[in-house]
């Protein structure tokens, strides 16, 4: 099955430092799915080993029948991935979209799963569909070691009680988002750098009365690079769900 949806673009905005061994074969996945109109946005921050440069040059190969396809942004500084995508979702919204889809560079979001949430998405007209691996059919790779893995659940059930969120998965860097529900939150208020982006995120957007939907997702160990998780990521990600509460109640 092919989604169209009357020209509406679906835009894929999808931050990399350091990820030359693998955007070759997720551009290749992501371009070749079954939507009409998806385009693919990379947001590089001025890797090293050269990733902004492979992306121009897969960004020619795949716009040489007219279309524009793929593009990407280059920014000069590596200030964290939640400023990452405020550029690159910024980016995307000016240009058009009508959805927006967070994922990973390092293939650990499974990329046949985006129709499933945009069908999601159209069917029930939320605001946000979340790939999660917290709800029923959802999973984690098997190589992720039980630290890593009590260490997710706990930050998921930490930033839930201390927030009043439903949203099992609220840490989830794998979302579907309609450009409303963006536009509502407006990206450029955001306080995150870090990860806790994707928690400050979901809870504006429910705050501002969009419904969310979770659908189960198998999310798979990196096979080529490093993580980015550093001490101040994880720092931020503890702080912020106290900050986003503390504020909502002076609100």
């Amino acid at each position: 099955m092919t989604y169209d949806l009357g020209g509406d673009r679906v835009t894929v905005v999808m931050p990399t430092y350091n990820e030359a061994a693998n955007l070759p074969r997720m551009a290749e996945l992501v371009l070749g799915l079954p939507i009409e109109g998806l385009h693919l946005k990379i947001v590089d921050d001025s890797s090293p080993d050269g990733t902004g440069r492979i992306a121009e040059e897969l960004a020619e190969k795949y716009n040489w029948d007219g279309r524009r396809r793929m593009s990407v942004l280059h920014r000069t500084e590596k200030d964290g991935l939640g400023r990452a995508y405020v550029a690159g979702m910024s980016a995307a919204l000016d240009e058009g979209a009508a959805y927006v889809v967070q994922m990973d560079a390092d293939g650990s979001h499974p990329v046949e799963a985006v129709p499933r949430m945009l069908g999601t998405a159209v069917a029930s007209g939320v605001g946000l569909v979340v790939g999660s691996r917290y709800v029923e059919g959802g999973s984690l790779d098997e190589e992720w070691g039980r630290h890593r893995v009590l260490l997710s659940r706990f930050a998921n059930r930490y930033a839930r009680t201390v927030l009043g969120t439903k949203i099992r998965d609220i840490t989830a860097g794998f979302n579907l988002w309609s450009a409303a529900t963006l536009r509502d939150v407006d990206l450029a208020t955001l306080d995150s750098a870090g990860y806790s982006f994707q928690v400050e995120l979901k809870f504006k957007a429910v705050r501002a009365g969009h419904s969310a939907v979770e659908i189960p997702i198998r999310f798979e160990e990196r096979t080529e690079g490093v993580s980015k998780m550093s001490l101040s990521t994880q720092i931020e990600s503890a702080v912020m769900p106290v900050r986003l509460r503390l504020r909502n109640r002076r609100g």
